[in-house]
């Protein structure tokens, strides 16, 4: 099935775009590839341009609607020019790791020009051991994790030689047609007045199922419409204090790290307190920062800090559409347990708990209005929001197979998502039995980077030490048979 695009933003990817308004609001994605060689550039090159023909959206900019009638539109950009968001470099230093990440930085944490397609991509090349790197960089308004590794996909082959040439089957370039300023009136018109009417038309629904179930079950009616009520309260309400003693200061600055876990070990101590991997990974992140904490800290280690974790709403036909499909969950993390076992269950626990809340359906008609708002408005509103909160955390699933591109071998794979206020991003990725993990700071925050991510080290060596004990525990049971 063939992914679908469409041809304006959503209501929340408009309001992402919106907020940047605020440069510490800025969503950028930032995505590593650790090759075992330089790409062959030709192939590369010749891969990047398929691609382009295959996602439009690598070929289109931004266009606002006259008086932001409607959300911005997707257009093509007349002056498409592929050289300009591919980039080769040469790293600086004796090419290790840190040198690339020091490299890199500067550049992840630039904006866009607004003017050309949202994405830049760089390979650079020099690392040691002949290997060499590829930086992909992409708007959020674009597309979230889980998206853009199926936008990506085309891009990888499962052996060292070359594939089979796409060129055959990609779809003609559509005829580029300026719309004019009556047009683009026009037609944001139309769109909004059909959007406007879709609401009008669930609305009315929503009033008359309310109503039948109000007059067949009263009591439980009222109940229900009472939880959701609190709900919408819940997810919007308003916080402006940050909880962390230590993660208090912002800034447009950025520290990049990377850490590498063995997968496999992760799962089974998921599965000896019988969570899942996503809740290992929190489990961990949350003991590290514990004991950043306590090395860092002059008081008590605070019991919770504020998180927001992305919830993948892919499913049916909405599975193949691009762009954000996901709902920004907010809500507290505890900290100061000492006990991973515990740790992993409470946090279990309240993740369950968020995912039932009935509000976050509605999270597209609540962007709607916000969207609707001013710029500056907006963005001071909903910053007030995203600045409170003390990290983010993603999981992205990926292939579980090695993967190259233009002929190198893909070794390490790294997401590093925005921050968007926060004070730090936590980003895992699942790739070939490897769960790899991207770990975005605001130096302002995160004061001294080196020992956040020892401290994180000690969160994870935490939560893995728990296999061994579940290997031991299936060995014992396996034996009393």
């Amino acid at each position: 099935m063939q992914t679908t695009f469409d041809g304006r933003m959503s209501e929340s990817d408009a309001l992402i775009w919106q907020i940047e308004q605020d440069p510490e609001l800025r969503s950028t994605i930032n995505v590593i590839w650790l090759l075992d060689c330089v790409p062959d550039r030709a192939r590369f090159d010749g891969s990047f341009g398929e691609l382009s023909r295959v996602v439009p959206r690598l070929r289109q900019r931004v266009a606002r609607s006259p008086f932001s009638l409607a959300s911005p539109r997707w257009e093509e950009d007349l002056g498409f020019d592929l050289s300009y968001h591919l980039r080769w470099q040469r790293v600086a230093g004796h090419g290790s790791l840190q040198d690339l990440l020091e490299m890199i930085q500067p550049l992840a944490m630039q904006a866009f020009d607004r003017a050309r397609p949202l994405w830049e991509c760089v390979v650079i090349d020099g690392l040691e051991g002949g290997r060499a790197a590829m930086l992909l960089r992409i708007h959020h308004a674009i597309s979230d994790g889980v998206g853009l590794v199926h936008m990506t996909a085309g891009l990888v082959q499962r052996s060292r030689e070359a594939g089979v040439p796409l060129s055959a089957g990609l779809p003609q370039l559509p005829p580029i047609q300026m719309m004019s300023f009556a047009e683009r009136f026009l037609d944001a018109l139309g769109i909004e007045r059909q959007r406007q009417g879709a609401r009008v038309r669930r609305a009315i629904a929503a009033m008359t199922d309310g109503l039948g179930d109000l007059i067949r079950r009263p009591i439980a009616a009222a109940l229900e419409l009472t939880k959701t009520l609190r709900s919408v309260g819940h997810l919007l309400r308003p916080m402006s204090e940050r909880l962390s003693p230590l993660l208090r200061g912002r800034s447009i600055g950025l520290r990049l790290a990377t850490y590498e876990v063995d997968f496999a070990r992760l799962k089974a101590s998921a599965h000896f307190v019988g969570g899942t991997v996503n809740d290992a990974f929190i489990a961990a992140v949350t003991g590290g920062l514990r004991h950043y904490h306590e090395a860092h800290g002059t008081g008590a280690v605070p019991a919770e800090l504020r998180m927001t974790m992305p919830i993948n709403l892919r499913s049916g036909e909405d599975a193949q559409r691009a762009g954000n499909q996901f709902v920004p969950m907010r809500f507290l993390i505890p900290i100061a347990l000492a006990d991973p076992v515990e740790r992993m269950r409470e946090i279990r626990a309240r993740i369950v708990s968020e995912r039932a809340e009935p509000a976050l359906p509605l999270v597209e008609e609540l962007a709607g209005l916000f969207a609707r708002f001013p710029n500056a408005v907006a963005a001071a509103i909903l910053g007030s929001m995203m600045k409170s909160v003390d990290l983010v955390t993603t999981n992205v699933p990926g292939p579980n197979f090695d993967v190259y591109l233009a002929g190198a071998k893909i070794e390490s794979m790294f997401g590093f998502g925005p921050l968007t206020g926060a004070a730090l991003n936590v980003t895992a990725f699942s790739y070939a039995g490897r769960f790899e993990i991207g770990i975005s700071m605001d130096p302002a925050a995160v004061e001294d980077p080196e020992d956040f991510v020892a401290c994180l080290k000690l969160g994870f060596d935490e939560v893995l030490a728990l296999a061994p004990v579940a290997g031991l525990k299936a060995m014992t049971a396996e034996a009393g048979r």
